[in-house]
């Protein structure tokens, strides 16, 4: 395969992933979310508030996006222009924005595949509101 080939499809593997944890289904599962979310795993949130691996894992199911009362039927992200580059072998930035609720975030997320694992997992995500009017 050749060099961009390969980025092209580590690229689209990260975007498939991050579309994977905005579905409700797998926010509600942990054992999901965490085959997609690295170990090291930190996010700054939309609210400012850092979070971890353990404390994301925990909260996940009731964060806007996932299924709270397990119905599922709540709003979800609808995200928009998401695209990628590879920064270096391993490791993938997707930026895009999403709207939820009616609410405007750009996000930033770096995925990574380590040495003899084949999944790529989110190692840092944030996201910043968007203005209203922006």
């Amino acid at each position: 395969m050749s060099p961009i080939s390969q980025e092209n499809t580590d690229v689209n593997t990260a975007i498939d992933a991050e579309f994977q944890l905005m579905d409700p289904a797998v926010r509600a599962s942990r054992s999901l979310a965490a085959r997609l979310l690295d170990p090291e795993f930190v996010e700054v949130g939309a609210s400012g508030r850092r979070w971890t691996y353990e404390e994301m894992l925990a909260a996940l199911p009731d964060l806007d996006g996932g299924s709270g009362s397990g119905e599922g039927d709540g709003p979800r992200f609808e995200p928009s222009g998401m695209g990628g580059v590879v920064l270096a072998p391993g490791v993938v930035h997707l930026t895009y924005e999403t709207v939820f609720d009616g609410r405007r975030a750009r996000r930033s997320s770096l995925w990574r595949r380590r040495d003899g694992e084949t999944g790529w997992r989110m190692y840092y995500h944030q996201a910043t509101p968007v203005p209203a009017g922006d």
